[in-house]
């Protein structure tokens, strides 16, 4: 099997490795085989390629969207090297408001699958990132997209980069809502 498939501690988060064959030449890979992927416990119809580029101390995120266009996402990082968030925002799971955070980079060569039901943003680490991601469940839909905040005192999350003044983050995502506002508004899924 090209692919080994990492368990982690939220459930249904699975790190993907896909076995890399390197020679003086350089490398070779498969990113993404449907069938492998299946067994692997990734699952759902695959509707959308995003790819982005930022700089050191972008934060994207944490974004999900909301029922009915729910999606699913397989991220990797092709150029650099970010630090990955995927949050358990499914209401009544054991797991609720509870956080992943893993490495994605052009040397580790790994991916992230995070399912419908989990809030997800990036750090850039490097100079520059190159991140792609496949959606499933559904295409991009702006009257369903919404997001959490990237520093929401109750989620904690242990970001790499402590100093603020050093991130850039859009306007949209310094002014979104914490969980817990999302939750008390019913904007959860």
């Amino acid at each position: 099997m090209p692919f080994s498939y990492e368990p982690l501690t939220l459930g249904g988060l699975i790190l993907v490795k896909p076995k890399v064959y390197a020679d003086e030449r350089g490398y070779f890979m498969e990113l993404f085989k449907s069938s492998d992927m299946h067994l692997g416990g990734i699952t759902g119809e695959f509707v959308q390629d995003n790819l982005s580029y930022s700089r050191k101390g972008t934060v994207r995120g944490l974004h999900y969207q909301m029922k009915p266009k729910m999606q699913g996402k397989l991220v990797t990082c092709l150029r650099g090297a970010i630090c990955d968030v995927a949050v358990d925002i499914r209401v009544g799971s054991p797991t609720f408001g509870k956080w992943v955070a893993v490495e994605l980079s052009e040397e580790n060569h790994h991916l992230l699958w995070i399912p419908e039901g989990f809030a997800h943003g990036f750090m850039v680490l490097s100079e520059e990132a190159l991140v792609l991601y496949k959606v499933s469940g559904s295409e991009y839909s702006p009257e369903h997209d919404a997001g959490i905040r990237w520093d929401d005192p109750e989620l904690n999350v242990d970001w790499p980069i402590k100093d603020v003044a050093k991130l850039i983050i859009s306007e949209k995502d310094k002014h979104l809502p914490t969980l817990r506002e999302r939750l008390d508004r019913g904007e959860l899924l």
